[in-house]
């Protein structure tokens, strides 16, 4: 079975819910044949790379609400992230363009390492002092390298705006045609999605009914033709 996330590594409530997905994840009895693959959504694409500022202003421009109700938020967010066993700042973050962190998590799906980048960007986002946005491509080389991946191959794609950039606008593009206007959003199988940080019986819940409802598969009778097998291949007699 296949589950495709659509995340943000902006979005505060993906980093948990991916943390919910996962507690259900690793109590499902089919959670070796589960592939998880990590899809693009950016919550601020129109940001330019070098405009970055700190979380609290973000969020009082964007959304009219006082700085109180903004720092209350993000008191809000600290104790459900922690309710997951994660770490997450409440003061002092700062919030940019994700575009090029993207790029690199496409890199990653193709080096086999993207949930361990995934994981690395969400944690030096919301739990590390050092800033994912203002610090430069060499910070998030230096992140690429820490998720396993060659930190040349990491600064070409950075050096590079083309690379992989169609892969991020392409997975973007299919988000909306799915119905996600928010996220994290997650598709089982191409049948069921789940919107949000739901709690883990939720994901426990949409995973048991995708496995279930799984078609088997259905051979047509076309009658005997010959065939390769454990045991060989049989070799017409004349």
């Amino acid at each position: 079975m296949k589950v495709e996330i659509w995340s943000d590594i902006a979005c505060p409530w993906c980093y948990v819910g991916k943390a919910r997905f996962e507690k259900a994840l690793a109590a499902f009895p089919h959670r070796d044949r589960v592939e998880v693959v990590h899809r693009s959504f950016e919550l601020d694409p129109g940001r330019a790379k070098g405009d970055v500022q700190p979380v609290i202003t973000m969020l009082t421009r964007k959304y009219g609400m006082s700085e109180a109700q903004a720092q209350a938020g993000e008191e809000n967010l600290g104790a459900q992230a922690a309710a997951e066993g994660l770490e997450y700042r409440t003061r002092d973050r700062d919030h940019g363009n994700t575009f090029d962190m993207h790029r690199l998590l496409h890199l990653a799906k193709e080096r086999g390492r993207q949930d361990e980048l995934v994981q690395v960007l969400y944690r030096a986002n919301f739990a590390e002092e050092r800033s994912v946005f203002s610090e430069g491509d060499e910070r998030l080389v230096e992140l690429a390298v820490a998720a396993g991946l060659d930190a040349e191959d990491a600064r070409k794609v950075l050096a590079d705006p083309t690379a992989y950039a169609d892969d991020v606008r392409a997975d973007e593009r299919e988000a909306a045609e799915l119905g996600a206007n928010g996220v994290p959003f997650f598709v089982l199988d191409r049948k069921y999605g789940v919107s949000g940080a739901q709690p883990a019986e939720v994901f426990t819940q949409a995973l048991t009914q995708a496995w279930g409802e799984r078609s088997p598969l259905r051979l047509l009778d076309q009658g005997d033709a010959d065939a390769c097998g454990p045991d060989g291949c049989a070799v017409p007699q004349s």
